[in-house]
């Protein structure tokens, strides 16, 4: 029956038969806490850390789901999800990123995931976008984060990814430093 219907179609009818779940992200609080709450959903769940470790994963067992953060320690997501959609294309694979832009989600899709969600992403979200039917989307958030918010999380990220260094923040978001120093030193916007 799977072979007669489009990847789409056949991820639909594997929803109701297989609930194997993949999750792939490098912080590994929020894996843990994902993970269990997944398990709570009623799926099978493994996990991985690395890009490395989530490709091995598909290629022992591919899952009939896959949630996979964009950016990973050594590397892309999108990496994963080309190898799952080798290995199992009616599986359906969600991308998470907290730096989402139209070009990323263009790609994520083309190869291969069914959906693309902003972090952070709530349990009730994923699994919402992991069984929903045929071309329908997830529902949106009731409540997205604001562009300041966005804005906040990713110059916070950039900031530790360079060692809580400010000058050389400055430099990779093509600030000046003393207004990066000044976003430092807000509380988060809501």
């Amino acid at each position: 029956m799977l072979d007669q219907l489009s990847p789409r179609a056949a991820g639909a009818a594997i929803s109701s038969t297989e609930s194997s779940l993949l999750i792939v992200d490098d912080d590994r609080p929020f894996l843990t806490r994902l993970a269990r709450a997944m398990e709570a959903r009623g799926y099978e769940v493994t996990t991985a850390e690395s890009v490395q470790d989530g490709i091995a994963a598909i290629r022992q067992k591919p899952p009939a789901f896959a949630v996979i953060d964009m950016r990973l320690g050594d590397g892309n997501g999108l990496d994963v999800i080309a190898e799952l959609n080798e290995r199992r294309p009616e599986a359906r694979g969600v991308i998470l990123t907290g730096y989402g832009n139209i070009a990323t989600a263009v790609t994520a899709v083309k190869l291969g995931a069914y959906d693309y969600l902003a972090k952070p992403a709530d349990a009730d979200e994923i699994d919402s976008a992991l069984k929903a039917t045929g071309e329908a989307r997830a529902e949106p958030p009731a409540n997205p984060m604001s562009a300041d918010r966005v804005r906040w999380e990713h110059i916070q990220r950039v900031y530790e990814l360079c060692g809580r260094n400010v000058s050389e923040t400055a430099r990779r978001l093509a600030m000046h430093r003393r207004t990066l120093q000044r976003i430092l030193a807000k509380r988060a916007p809501r």
